[in-house]
């Protein structure tokens, strides 16, 4: 083998020697160079390595990337239009239906091509420039007043991405949208608006014009809305609108309620069943009629509508019990009260606790018995209104009182009764049909059915009542004598309708006074006492006259009777006298007139009445006021807060509110200076309670702002050692504000002893007139549209 092997060598000459060993030395060389060379073939290697893992990890980061990217776009396109700034036109990311979100001046812009208006955004959380609520409005065609109308609302989120939170102005993306439509039927007027039996649809446009959030402890989580409107009716207004809900779990709008305010109130939130979550409440009283609806938030099992607003009624009795039953039974004739103590009384026997149904329905009867009670309670001007208030109440004893209390009150109360539209038919009925032998309640009814279907009628019924007694129906029967009576006396002559000023005197000159019979001594009887009344204004019968008469020349014979049937003493010879005594509670006394002084432009009339409380010359104290029945009808508008009135005339209330500081200023109440900046006094200001009326004939309500002694001592703190003010000047004070936002009758003049004392419509017409007691005496103003001033 070995041999083979040499064999195989080539062989070299000697010649080629050399050769071959430099062949063998340049074959070892290599052999050399690649020791010492392979550290450097390492690195290289891993070198390599290193870059390859490297181009690795990045595609699979990009892989990554774009993936995710993908996803993104799939399911929210907005995340990513980022990438339209880096990406070329023809390759820009299409967002699908999705919008680019817009600032707030661009969407006003898209709104204003669109020829709709924007209103003023309402936050729906602290922060509102994350989220807002936009009430669209569209301007109505050939409109006078509140023209801009709702149209929709809209919910707007700003938006979280890069590329927007990075600008200076906030992005914002539309969340969800309300259409608001309006028919002319949406809206149902209740029996109680126009005191008719059965509803009546409005068959007018009632646009909505205002959106207000409601604030103080409403139910949540979410935030409630008041869209409303307000529209004018004979001397008041009425107010409807919707309530809607906005649900951040669902980012949706709903439509929960839509209501109605006779009296113009608005709906408001308080406590009314006694557990955590308070109730909407809405207000549908008219004049003396208490009717409030009360709804409660309940739970559905709706993914997009999770509660609705129901309503507590007493429709089905919550309880399977025969008196529960009854008392429902006249809760719903209008007998609020008795119904409450009837309640009352079952709840104690059930030791405290009823169902929770049972509980809502007692709570809501306990809410109506609340406004009829404080009703009742009131001193009236009317025995019709006291009547009136205390048989809405139940006090069936204390309104017959009333009745037999003198021959007018029987007339005039008879006269409501033939006007009543079953209102108080409906509770006598409902009364005797509980407790059928309470005379009291028979006496009522049966002089319902004199007034409207005869005393035949009355004294049939009354026969065939099984457990009457004879000394009871002989008492009513006498009622029915004097309901009779009184009604059937006619009279030649207009009712009295005069309004003056009244004091007592201690003595009187015979000559000095006319009396329609033939003279005689004027004398008392026991416990009466004279009182002398400055006429300020009375109805001849067919127009007003007010003080002084200087055209006023009664015949030279015979006056006493031209006087008589003049001033329509004839017919109505008593006059009521109102009086306050010191503590401030008002007493209303009945006088009958005697006689009648006409010297130099003014005219006087002597009354005998019962003694009462003598004025003790307090400045503060209002004079006593002499009217007779028929004179004035009282107007008492609901009141709202300044801050209700600023949503809907922010510069009326601005005027009124610099009218009236500067007004306390000028006469020494505030001290001077800087009028404070209007957000300070609307701070202060704002719950102060306001009427809005109108008071001039143009079908636009006034503004009336009256502020109290105890108010205008709450703006100015006297220091330590700085006398009181005059206590002239310590008098409460009236602005009232036209529609154009002008100052047109104010009680700050230079006579500080100048006031409003009340609103009053005057009989024979529909305008409504101001009674101002003045120095000496009381004044009617009535609205001039010639000299634009109450004169």
């Amino acid at each position: 083998m070995a041999n083979r092997s040499r064999k195989l060598r080539p062989k070299a000459s000697k010649g080629n020697q050399p050769h071959a060993g430099g062949m063998k030395r340049l074959a070892k060389k290599p052999q050399k160079k690649l020791k010492r060379g392979s550290w450097l073939s390492s690195i290289l290697a891993m070198s390599t390595t290193g870059c390859a893992y490297a181009i690795l990890l990045s595609s699979a980061s990009l892989i990554m990337a774009f993936a995710w990217i993908s996803v993104l776009f799939i399911f929210n396109p907005d995340q990513v239009s980022w990438l339209n700034k880096i990406l070329p036109a023809w390759v820009q990311i299409p967002l699908g239906k999705h919008e680019r979100p817009q600032t707030l001046k661009q969407i006003q812009l898209d709104l204003s091509k669109k020829n709709q208006i924007f209103g003023e955004t309402l936050p729906l959380n602290q922060d509102a420039e994350n989220s807002f609520l936009l009430p669209v409005f569209q301007q109505r065609a050939n409109c006078q007043s509140d023209c801009e109308e709702l149209v929709e609302l809209r919910v707007y989120e700003r938006s979280q991405e890069l590329e927007f939170k990075s600008q200076s102005e906030n992005y914002y993306y539309l969340a969800t949208q309300l259409p608001i439509t309006v028919s002319e039927e949406s809206f149902v007027i209740s029996p109680l608006l126009d005191g008719t039996s059965e509803p009546q649809d409005i068959n007018i446009s009632l646009p909505l014009t205002q959106v207000q959030r409601f604030e103080g402890g409403t139910p949540s989580p979410g935030v409630w809305f008041n869209l409303r409107g307000q529209r004018q009716q004979g001397t008041g207004a009425f107010a409807y609108g919707y309530v809607v809900y906005y649900n951040p779990e669902r980012t949706n709008l709903l439509q929960m309620l839509s209501w109605i305010s006779p009296n113009g109130q608005l709906p408001k939130w308080q406590q009314v069943t006694g557990d955590a979550t308070k109730e909407l409440v809405v207000d549908q009283t008219v004049g003396l009629e208490p009717h409030l609806q009360v709804y409660r938030v309940k739970p559905l099992k709706l993914f997009l509508r999770p509660i609705q607003l129901e309503a507590i009624t007493l429709n089905s009795p919550a309880l399977k019990d025969y008196a529960y039953q009854n008392a429902l039974s006249i809760a719903r004739s209008g007998l609020w009260t008795p119904a409450f103590e009837w309640l009352k009384f079952i709840k104690k026997q059930r030791k405290g606790v009823l169902p929770e149904a049972a509980q809502a329905q007692m709570d809501l009867i306990r809410l109506h018995s609340q406004l009829t009670k404080t009703q009742a309670q009131k001193i009236w001007a009317s025995p019709s209104q006291e009547v009136l208030a205390d048989l809405i109440d139940g006090r069936w004893g204390k309104a017959l009182q009333l009745f037999q209390a003198s021959p007018h009150n029987a007339q005039e109360i008879a006269t409501l009764l033939k006007a009543d539209e079953k209102r108080l038919w409906n509770r006598t009925v409902a009364a005797l049909r509980v407790n059928p032998n309470r005379t009291d309640v028979q006496a009522w009814f049966a002089l319902i059915l004199t007034v409207q279907q005869g005393e035949e009628h009355a004294n049939s019924w009354l026969k065939a009542q099984p457990e009457i007694t004879k000394d009871n129906l002989v008492y009513i029967q006498g009622l029915l004598a004097r309901l009779n009576g009184e009604s059937t006396k006619s009279s030649s002559t207009h009712p009295s309708q005069i309004v003056g000023t009244v004091q007592p005197i201690t003595q009187v000159i015979n000559s000095e006074w006319l009396q329609l019979n033939s003279p005689a001594d004027l004398k008392l009887t026991n416990n009466q006492a004279w009182y002398q009344v400055e006429v300020s204004a009375f109805n001849d019968g067919k127009r007003w006259l007010n003080s002084p008469f200087e055209n006023f020349n009664p015949p030279k014979t015979p006056p006493a009777k031209f006087f008589w049937e003049t001033l329509g003493i004839t017919s109505d010879p008593e006059i009521q006298i109102v009086s306050w005594l010191p503590n401030g509670e008002q007493k209303i006394t009945i006088a009958a007139i005697k006689a009648v002084q006409l010297r130099g432009k003014v005219l006087r009339l002597l009354a005998a009445g019962p003694k009462i409380l003598e004025n003790r010359n307090d400045v503060l104290q209002p004079k006593s006021l002499a009217l007779t029945n028929a004179a004035l009808e009282w107007v008492q508008p609901s009141p709202i807060t300044l801050q209700q009135v600023y949503q809907h005339n922010p510069q009326g209330v601005k005027v009124i509110l610099s009218s009236l500081w500067q007004s306390l200023q000028q006469s020494g109440e505030l001290p001077g200076g800087a009028i404070p900046t209007f957000e300070q006094m609307q701070e202060n200001l704002g719950d102060w309670p306001v009427q809005v009326i109108d008071l001039t004939n143009n079908a636009q309500p006034e503004i009336i702002l009256t502020i109290s002694v105890e108010e205008i001592a709450s703006l100015n703190q006297p220091k330590p050692g700085i006398p009181g003010k005059n206590t002239e000047q310590r008098r409460e004070r009236t602005i009232i504000l036209s529609d154009s936002n002008k100052v047109i009758y104010t009680d700050f003049t230079g006579n500080y002893l100048q006031k409003l004392s009340a609103i009053a419509k005057l009989s024979g017409g529909q305008s409504l007139a101001l009674l101002v007691e003045n120095a000496h005496n009381y004044s009617l103003r009535r609205w001039s549209e010639k000299n634009q001033r109450f004169e």
